[in-house]
């Protein structure tokens, strides 16, 4: 399984969210430090939950990248996330 199903699947399992985007974004940062020929090791992340009602921008980052410890300590070099609640706009929280 790619990298990036890996992700998908565990946010899904995790969040349940009502949209998620997951995108590989390593073709942009090629020559850089953790970029790997193959890829998959830069990621964006747009995912809308009803897991982060309530919860300020680094709470929900930091259920994010629990979700997601393992890939983050092994291939996935960097991730930018918008995390956002139902109804919520997307005005580009990217970290």
């Amino acid at each position: 399984m790619s990298v990036a199903a890996t992700v998908e699947r565990k946010l899904r399992d995790r969040f349940a969210p009502v949209r998620l985007t997951v995108t590989d974004d390593s073709h942009r940062h090629a020559g850089h430090a953790g970029a790997r020929p193959e890829g998959e090791t830069h990621f964006s992340v747009t995912i809308v939950s009803a897991a982060f009602a309530g919860l300020g921008r680094v709470a929900r980052q930091r259920l994010v990248y629990a979700a997601l410890a393992e890939e983050l300590a092994g291939g996935i070099h960097a991730l930018s996330l918008t995390t956002l609640a139902p109804g919520e706009a997307d005005s580009n929280q990217n970290v």
